[in-house]
């Protein structure tokens, strides 16, 4: 026996399909929850980070070439959240590692740069080019290790002073490893912050690797929050009140001289009392004040009481 459905009972066939459908896409977007994953870190302290090590990176690059005496580029390629065993299942092995010590800070940071890198440095440190083309994939000995000291110690000092911004931080190598699985600083899960560095010098290139522990990121939550509440509430208006209100107490040196003719040393050897000096300095012609040795107004000789003075009537466009 054949029946018609109304509208209703056919609305609601069509509202039970859309339900079914809705909870299948759900259930294949859903998944499974690693307790073993560290805790995230804010997307707005990342950015900061991120912004942090971009001038970490520039800077890097003027002190290696000054240091190299050749031209390095320093790119910053990523900043992530990972495990530590994340991080050491990355990196190549052997490789060049160093813990490094983040003093007023417990714990460990950890820094590597890859042989492809390492060895070309060390060529140029030695007087090389850096040229030579060879792969090199073995452990750095001790006496490399050495000589990689004074480049170790331009890195850091860069590094410190990036973070002045947000806090101070003293980095020291604390330890030495090549292999990353043999460098146990940190628990295999626990949260590390990665900053992945590509340093381009010569015709080689190769990954800088620095980690740092997120409970120490975690801790300097409220710095980070202060700097970027020092950047937003900082208008236009008031910053530029600010430096007038530094440079006020500034003092300058203000020069206005009669330029004349020039004189030879012979000439001026027989000059005697009496003699006139013809500068021939017309009246009308402007004089020139100078501040700090730099041409910057125009203006003329006025009497000022039993003084001379000179009045300012134009700017110089230095």
């Amino acid at each position: 026996m054949s029946r018609l459905l109304s509208q209703e009972e056919i609305d609601k066939v069509f509202r039970k399909g859309k339900e079914s459908e809705t909870e299948e896409s759900l259930s294949r977007k859903a998944a499974a929850y690693d307790f073993r994953r560290p805790d995230r870190i804010a997307k707005d302290q990342l950015r900061a980070i991120h912004l942090l090590h971009d001038n970490f990176a520039r800077n890097l690059a003027s002190s290696l070439s000054a240091y190299l005496r050749a031209y390095v580029i320093v790119n910053l390629i990523s900043v992530e959240q990972l495990s530590f065993a994340e991080f050491s299942q990355c990196l190549p092995s052997p490789t060049c590692l160093v813990s490094l010590g983040m003093k007023p800070f417990d714990g460990n940071a950890v820094m590597e740069i890859n042989p492809s890198l390492v060895f070309p440095l060390l060529e140029m440190l030695l007087g090389g080019t850096g040229k030579s083309g060879v792969k090199i994939n073995r452990e750095t000995t001790e006496i490399e290790q050495t000589i990689l000291d004074g480049l170790f110690r331009i890195i850091l000092q860069d590094l410190r002073n990036a973070w002045a911004q947000v806090t101070n931080l003293s980095f020291s190598i604390e330890g030495r490893e090549t292999e990353p699985q043999l460098l146990q600083i940190l628990a295999p899960n626990e949260a590390i912050v990665s900053i992945g560095l590509e340093i381009r010098v010569a015709d080689n290139s190769g990954m800088m690797n620095i980690g740092f522990p997120s409970i120490v990121i975690k801790m300097l939550r409220h710095r980070f929050d202060q700097q970027w509440s020092v950047r937003k509430s900082d208008t236009s208006g008031e910053q530029q009140a600010r430096m007038l209100k530094l440079l006020k107490p500034t003092r300058m040196h203000l020069d206005a001289r009669l330029t004349g003719p020039a004189l030879q040393v012979d000439d001026m050897l027989k000059i005697e009392v009496g003699d006139v000096l013809a500068f021939d300095y017309p009246v009308d012609r402007p004089i020139t004040l100078t501040v700090n040795g730099r041409a910057k107004y125009e203006g003329h000789i006025v009497g000022v009481r039993r003084k001379r003075g000179l009045r300012i009537e134009k700017l110089v466009n230095s």
